[in-house]
């Protein structure tokens, strides 16, 4: 089950990564962006090392009984330092570099003395769950446990308070991300701090190894799944939120669309609607398509009726976006029911100054005309007589 979990986790993080690596291709000099896929694909690294039928595999290939274990705590190691880098980073400011540098040599040394004090310890009997309890009393490589722990203690604390304390500083996405990547990295210490407990215990003659082989596993998980969704939040966040207004735009703009509809078909003034697409996409083709329409009804449109139309609206309301939504509502019904034939432009209404279509309206404007038409229930296509939006006279 442990093993699931491991390649279940590993999975995420490398899909984060998998959702990264495009922006890397194209902006593969941005640091940021290199420490963001660093720290994922190392995060998965660890999980896919720390899994018991990978340490099996790995001790069997190579013949050297437990050598899993310290190639796990190097990428735990290397995983430490790259969120360190990450924040860094993420943060900016005038000793970045200076401050990255410190932090990859005072972990290059922690690697080194893994793979030193490996080296001269003794591991014969292999311990695929439990290493660190099993061989916490044993020459060197208890030392190398504890290294390894108190390294990965060291960075993910500093990650914590680090994002937790900038995260008062700022809001929005950047601030969501940041509760989430402290959190994330309070769960990795946990992972940390229950080891060390069960090693402590080791060394007093107690056996707590189940600290270490179920608590220290959950934790983890759990901090590497809230690491990874910190680290994408304030990239993916606003995308999201854009693709959200996006479609809410697109279909607030049904109803405007759908009483054009008729003359977009009969005029071949649609594009053609676009597949597989995203919101922004999507919104981008029914806008067009309506001002597609306005422009080929601009001619036929009648100052006189949205003068009328707007004024009355706005002496019933006193709103002056309702009454300009109400005026445009009445002159696109009125020029789309008046007479017209396929191909040929619509009469004009014989106001060469001052047309509505000389103001053409904006986005938000037109998700109001929408919201007129949608209101006074207009039928798609050519409106019945004597029926107009209201607002109209």
């Amino acid at each position: 089950m442990s093993g699931l979990i491991n390649y279940a986790s590993c999975g995420a993080l490398w899909l984060g990564l998998g959702v990264k690596t495009p922006d890397l291709f194209r902006h593969r000099h941005d640091p940021y962006l290199r420490a963001i896929c660093v720290v994922l694909g190392l995060a998965g690294v660890c999980f896919l090392l720390g899994a018991a039928p990978t340490v099996g595999a790995v001790n069997r290939l190579s013949g050297v009984p437990n050598l899993a274990a310290p190639l796990t705590y190097a990428s735990i190691t290397a995983y430490s330092a790259a969120s360190q880098v990450l924040v860094v980073h993420w943060r900016g400011g005038p000793r970045v570099h200076r401050v990255v540098r410190r932090w990859m040599v005072a972990y290059a040394c922690v690697l080194v003395g893994i793979a030193v004090s490996f080296a001269l310890g003794r591991a014969p009997v292999e311990r695929r769950t439990d290493l660190d309890t099993y061989y916490a009393t044993t020459p060197f490589i208890a030392e190398m446990i504890v290294l390894y722990l108190l390294g990965h203690l060291a960075a993910v604390s500093v990650t914590t308070v680090s994002s937790l304390r900038w995260a008062r500083e700022v809001g929005g996405w950047l601030r969501a991300g940041l509760l989430t990547l402290g959190l994330g990295s309070l769960c990795n210490a946990g992972y940390s701090v229950t080891k060390l407990i069960a090693v402590a215990a080791r060394w007093c003659g107690r056996d707590w190894s189940a600290l270490g082989t179920t608590v220290s596993p959950a934790a983890a998980g759990l901090g590497a799944l809230l690491t990874s969704v910190g680290i994408l939040v304030p990239l993916a966040g606003p995308r999201l939120a854009e693709w959200l207004r996006s479609w809410r735009t697109y279909t607030r703009l049904e109803p405007l669309e759908r009483e054009l509809d008729d003359l977009l078909t009969r005029c071949a003034l649609r594009l053609p609607r676009p597949r597989w697409s995203s919101p922004t996409t999507r919104l981008v083709w029914r806008q067009t398509s309506i001002h597609n329409a306005l422009s080929y009804l601009d001619a036929s449109f009648d100052p006189a009726l949205y003068e009328r139309t707007r004024g009355a609206a706005l002496e019933a309301t006193g709103d002056k976006e309702h009454a300009e939504a109400a005026a445009w509502a009445a002159v696109i019904t009125s020029a789309v029911r008046g007479p017209w034939e396929p191909g040929r432009r619509p009469a004009p209404h014989g106001h060469p100054e001052g047309r509505p279509g000389d103001r053409v309206p904006g986005p938000a404007v037109l998700v109001r005309i929408a919201a007129e038409l949608e209101t006074a229930g207009a039928p798609s296509g050519h409106v019945r007589g004597g029926t107009t939006p209201s607002g109209a006279v």
